[in-house]
């Protein structure tokens, strides 16, 4: 089982390398790591050159954004599965993969998620936000329920049968495929309880009013397009969920 880990990187010369090391670092062999990079000018291709791997397949080009870069490597990805790691994150161990490919072969399911822990930007030994995946039940949806998305594996043909990410939700497109996939496709989906990814604070929906006013915007439309009910409870729910994954850390 070959997995294929994409990663879409954009001036970020400060992390990329730790996120390369994660991947060389993981016990399993079969690995197939695609680094897309919308045009970096801040020397991010210069580390990307200085950890070369016989695994890694690295394309440089301007693209639309992140899903679209994410888009470009699943279509250019020869893998059974299909992961990704954000330029600025790490996988929690070196034996992640490893047991991402256990649980599917155990359970012949489509899709394993598991736990995240949001780290300080520059201390990632300190924890600041817990993100529990909870075991899987797809009636968790309409309570506003999602499984951390930056730690979700997929049978890659889940994406050549139903589609990619779509490019009309901004941030928010990663929530309208997992909807697709696992709701409303019903795809098999396991949970493994381990942290799999520790994602540095900040992010594209998050940092400003602006944004998460937008994001939030965008989860609403995303969800009266999958005739979800009570679409702003669902909504509110789904925002309410996020205080108790905070730390006193």
């Amino acid at each position: 089982m070959i997995i294929s880990i994409i990663t879409v990187v954009f001036n970020c010369k400060e992390f990329i390398g730790h996120c390369l090391t994660s991947v060389q670092s993981q016990t399993y062999p079969q690995v197939e790591h695609i680094v897309i990079d919308g045009g970096s000018t801040d020397g991010t291709l210069a580390v990307i050159d200085k950890h070369p791997s016989d695994r890694m397949l690295v394309f440089s080009e301007t693209d639309s954004g992140y899903y679209d870069g994410l888009n470009k490597g699943i279509m250019r990805s020869t893998g059974n599965v299909i992961a990704t790691l954000n330029a600025d994150d790490e996988f929690s161990d070196n034996y992640v993969v490893e047991n991402m490919v256990n649980c599917f072969k155990r359970n012949q399911c489509e899709a394993v998620y598991g736990n995240l822990n949001y780290v300080k930007r520059l201390q990632t030994n300190l924890v600041i936000r817990h993100w529990q995946g909870l075991f899987y039940n797809v009636n968790r949806f309409n309570y506003g329920w999602m499984p951390p998305h930056p730690t979700i594996f997929f049978k890659k043909h889940l994406f050549t049968s139903y589609g990619v990410y779509s490019l009309n939700y901004g941030s928010s497109a990663d929530y309208d495929l997992v909807i697709r996939f696992m709701y409303v496709q019903h795809a098999k989906t396991f949970f493994l309880d381990r942290v799999i990814v520790k994602m540095r604070a900040g992010g594209m929906s998050n940092g400003s009013l602006t944004k998460m006013v937008n994001a939030s915007l965008r989860d609403y439309e995303i969800l009266r397009s999958h005739h979800f009910r009570m679409c702003w409870m669902v909504l509110a729910l789904k925002k309410l969920r996020k205080l108790g994954q905070f730390t006193n850390l």
